[in-house]
């Protein structure tokens, strides 16, 4: 399965979100130093998120990103 890395910006709401495929690699190693590069080289004033998703298909990592996840519980210990 490919990795896709995808340039996330925010809409109006939380739930709305623009997702644009940038590149597909066959190995994370590849992906994950590509999308440190990315970042590196952002601005400050810009607006988005950088994300690799591992996916059988591009529409299955868009699915994937679009969903809305629930924030993790917190342990005691963890706080």
């Amino acid at each position: 399965m490919p990795y896709y890395i995808y340039k996330i910006t925010s809409g109006p709401t939380n739930l709305v979100k623009s997702l644009e495929k940038l590149e597909t690699f066959g190995s994370f190693k590849e992906a994950r130093n590509r999308a440190r590069d990315m970042r590196a080289s952002m601005g400050q004033d810009e607006n988005y998120t950088i994300k690799v998703m591992f996916a059988n298909s591009e529409l299955e990592a868009e699915e994937n990103l679009m969903e809305k996840r629930e924030a993790p519980i917190l342990r005691e210990w963890e706080k």
